[in-house]
């Protein structure tokens, strides 16, 4: 039944996307949010100073068809020439097993402010190129369907569906301290046409973040112990989500407990040595969906390099890396 009801559903959303004049769209989402700090806000990128290469992956909902799979890999780093962080981001959402594919490559610039010694300042640019594709062939429509067999015939639609492609700007600022930070960032300023259909417009409304946080440090006997508790909001068209929680932090391992609004609980366990880190997180459905969708699974890779001595005073930021 889940089954075919997904389908009636695929159906309708096919005939809108086909006939709509106008529709909206919607930004993939990261559990582990600052595992992929240049995707959360532009103002991030250089905020450890030396090279940092993050690479994310997250498969949402795998026990339903039509899951949502998304793969991000990201580079940055504080250039004392630019008295700022360079980063450059890609990022590739498949939904509906490949139906709807949709490519981001962007590049950013965050320039940082030390406004006094205890605190710092970053203000982020990013220019992105975008663009969303439709695979026609795993498509499906009224007219294939036979009313006792179900899937069976050929469509008589005729593809009009061509990859959309297009340019957006975002912008950020970030805040720190040694134990405390907050960003707001703004993507998708300027609204762009997503469209894969030549009449239709499909404008990405402008997504905007609030994060923030705080580590705190705790007496314990060997390695050190923090615990970091922050929190996430934000807001795109209709879609609105609040995810607050905390981080526990001792010597190499990360511990972390997440909820989601009225959606989803979010554990957490990763790996921190050197230059490496790895992070593995699932979604809980507390939603009516339940257990079907088999939750969400992320995985983020870090590595972190070192660099050469500062030539000038710079702070890093003390935020969590999942």
């Amino acid at each position: 039944m889940l089954k075919k009801g997904l389908k009636v559903i695929l159906i309708a959303l096919t005939s809108c996307f086909l006939t709509t004049s106008e529709v909206w769209a919607q930004d993939p989402e990261f559990t582990q949010f600052y595992a992929n700090p240049l995707y959360l806000n532009p103002a991030m990128a250089g905020t450890i100073r030396c090279p940092r290469v993050n690479l994310n992956y997250r498969n949402q909902w795998p026990g339903i068809s039509g899951n949502f799979v998304t793969y991000s890999a990201s580079y940055d780093q504080h250039v004392d020439a630019l008295a700022g962080g360079l980063g450059l981001h890609v990022l590739t959402d498949r939904a509906g097993t490949g139906t709807l594919t949709t490519t981001h490559v962007s590049g950013m610039y965050s320039y940082h402010l030390p406004v006094n010694r205890r605190f710092s300042m970053k203000f982020g640019l990013q220019a992105m190129w975008g663009q969303k594709k439709v695979d026609w062939d795993k498509l499906t429509f009224g007219d294939m369907i036979d009313p006792r067999r179900g899937f069976v015939y050929t469509s008589q639609e005729i593809p009009r569906a061509q990859p959309g492609n297009f340019v957006d700007f975002s912008a950020g600022i970030l805040g720190y301290s040694e134990r405390y930070f907050a960003g707001f960032a703004v993507h998708h300023i300027t609204q762009p046409n997503e469209t894969v259909i030549q009449n239709p417009t499909t404008k990405l409304p402008r997504k905007y973040t609030f994060h923030g946080g705080a580590i705190i440090p705790l007496e314990s006997r060997g390695e050190p112990a923090t615990l970091s508790p922050n929190l996430l909001f934000q807001k795109q068209q209709d879609f609105q989500q609040i995810l607050f929680g905390m981080y526990f932090t001792k010597g190499p391992i990360v511990g972390g407990l997440w909820y989601r609004n009225q959606d989803s609980f979010i554990a957490l366990l990763g790996f921190q040595a050197d230059v490496f880190k790895f992070g593995y997180s699932y979604d809980i459905t507390t939603s009516k969906l339940t257990n079907k969708t088999a939750g969400s699974h992320e995985i983020s890779v870090g590595l972190n390099f070192d660099c050469k001595p500062k030539k000038r005073r710079f702070r890093t930021i003390s935020c969590p890396s999942f």
